[in-house]
């Protein structure tokens, strides 16, 4: 038996469909979504990720603009820019792209943003809404995870969810959102003791640790759904996930490829959320 592959590149094309239908209508409304990118520095790899944002943003009729600064950029540079932006009600989203450089305190940044504008999802207020289950921004990744699990119906309450990482980005708020639906969770990491006994326990399976193919088919359930977050790329140029894929699917029920599978998925839910700050849903007093 191979498991059956989630693709997430079609899936956020289907999205992205529908949200063009969306945007479209709030267009005839008046209102334009607009999402602001902050780039400090040069890194290429946040460079190609803002790329493929302003991509996708385009594609759905949301309009775009890129803040570049200078990796020289002072923690008071960016603040002030940020406030700015805060204050200017034509932009509904703002995306302060990470890593930022040493000088910048990353937790200043993220909550000096707007909590109604902070379509990444990442404000402490934010979390704490999606801690106990309120409507607010989800963080994208995650939320592209949970779209992913419930676009192929794979029930989530009472089942086993094992996450590996426990990145504030990624791990920690994915966790959240599978307990806030009704899975029990189980959180491994660079100290956990005996990983693959836990990890062959797990119903649900997300990796994200940033280590190419690290999870081989051994460290699974028959029938396991595994998801895997990571993206890391070989000597030869090509790409590779945290798990070891060819292992992994014969033993898989369900399986996420990379690429092609949590990474277009995480965008799209960027997308969702800066259409929804467009409509004013998430009033955070």
């Amino acid at each position: 038996m191979s498991a059956d592959i989630i693709n997430g590149k079609d899936l956020a094309q289907e999205l992205r469909a529908n949200m063009k239908e969306e945007v479209s209508q709030l267009v005839q409304m008046g209102i334009t979504p607009h999402l602001t990118v902050l780039l400090v520095g040069d890194n290429p790899a946040s460079k190609s990720y803002v790329k493929g944002k302003e991509k996708a943003a385009k594609e759905v009729g949301i309009s775009s603009s890129l803040i570049e600064l200078p990796a020289s950029t002072t923690e008071d540079e960016l603040l002030e820019t940020i406030i700015q932006l805060n204050n200017d009600d034509s932009v509904h989203g703002i995306l302060v792209q990470l890593p930022l450089p040493q000088q910048i305190s990353e937790r200043k940044v993220i909550e000096a943003i707007d909590p109604s504008k902070d379509v990444d999802g990442f404000h402490p207020v934010n979390i704490g809404r999606m801690m106990v289950g309120e409507d607010t921004f989800l963080p994208c990744t995650p939320y592209g995870i949970l779209t992913m699990l419930k676009s192929r119906d794979i029930v989530i309450e009472g089942k086993h969810a094992v996450i590996i990482g426990r990145s504030n980005i990624v791990g920690k708020p994915v966790g959240q959102l599978l307990l806030n639906e009704n899975a029990t969770v189980t959180y491994c990491h660079s100290k956990t003791e005996d990983l693959k006994e836990l990890t062959r326990q797990a119903d649900i399976l997300v990796v994200a640790v940033g280590r190419p193919n690290v999870i081989t088919g051994d460290f699974l359930k028959e029938g396991a759904v595994v998801i895997d977050v990571g993206i890391n790329r070989l000597e030869n140029g090509s790409l590779t996930g945290d798990v070891d894929f060819e292992d992994a699917k014969e033993k898989a029920a369900y399986i996420t490829p990379v690429p092609k599978g949590v990474g277009p998925m995480t965008i799209a839910m960027l997308l969702k959320n800066t259409i929804k700050a467009a409509k004013g849903l998430v009033s955070v007093e």
